[in-house]
């Protein structure tokens, strides 16, 4: 009897460890899902229909393998939708890619207090978004306000969205400095941190439009700039040429077709 229990629940185990590792298969691209994106993604307008159709096929293999909760509400295909385009827009150019350390996206209806346990009854609510660590390790967690408001039309540059799943590729060599390995290659390691620390002086003496939160550490530095780079890269260029070259070659944009 004891051989028999323990047989049977070697077999669960082994069942669970297999349902548990394997993958899910993505789906199939929802027909209706084109023209959302086209009303609310600037980055996906300006693809070639060739190039929107792998960005397509991007977002539902982010969408297989990512889950996405939400918190005080229902989950509307539009969350969905601007959670994998943020996920994929840094990371378009790159062949192919797996955010191996993320897990779970939780999704709150506003921003959240860390201090407080995210709750959502507080004055205080200021985060927008954050890459989890801790108890909350392979998770991203996101305002859904935040989220929406990162893709709406405005005059500033601000994607909470973007700004966060930069974050996380900063973090694959496991220190969220501001020098992603994935992104920026040794050679240009030096060039890259003499720009940075250029641009984070001009922030913190109110001589650049690139937002203040970017002068607060490299890493935030690297993610503010993502935000405005595959935002409003024109303006970017004109007001920022080199910095606007390097984030060029880290996110292999001249090997892909035009935006």
């Amino acid at each position: 009897m004891a051989f028999t229990i323990a047989f049977i629940l070697l077999v669960a185990f082994a069942l669970y460890t297999l349902y548990a590792t394997k993958k899910k298969k993505a789906e199939k691209f929802p027909a209706n899902w084109h023209n959302k994106i086209m009303r609310h993604v600037n980055f996906y307008k300006g693809l070639s229909t060739t190039e929107q159709k792998r960005f397509q096929q991007r977002i539902m293999v982010f969408l297989s393998e990512v889950n996405i909760e939400s918190v005080g509400f229902n989950l509307e295909d539009l969350d969905k939708i601007l959670i994998a385009c943020s996920a994929v827009i840094p990371v378009f150019n790159f062949e192919e890619w797996h955010y191996k350390n993320l897990s779970t996206v939780l999704v709150y209806p506003d921003h959240f207090n860390e201090n407080l346990g995210f709750a959502q009854t507080d004055e205080n609510r200021q985060i927008a978004g954050m890459v989890g660590t801790g108890q909350f390790e392979h998770q991203m967690i996101l305002s859904r306000k935040a989220l929406h408001g990162g893709f709406q039309k405005k005059s500033h540059i601000h994607n909470t969205g973007i700004h966060e799943f930069v974050h996380l590729i900063d973090k694959l060599d496991g220190l969220t400095d501001g020098v992603p390995e994935t992104l920026i290659q040794q050679p240009y390691v030096i060039p890259w941190l003499k720009i940075i620390h250029k641009e984070m002086e001009d922030i913190n003496n109110n001589k650049s439009d690139i937002r203040n939160y970017g002068g607060t550490n490299e890493a935030e530095f690297l993610a503010v700039a993502s935000e405005y780079f595959f935002e409003q890269p024109e303006k970017m260029k004109k007001k920022h040429p080199d910095l606007y070259q390097m984030l060029e070659v880290c996110f292999r944009v001249k090997d892909s077709s035009k935006r």
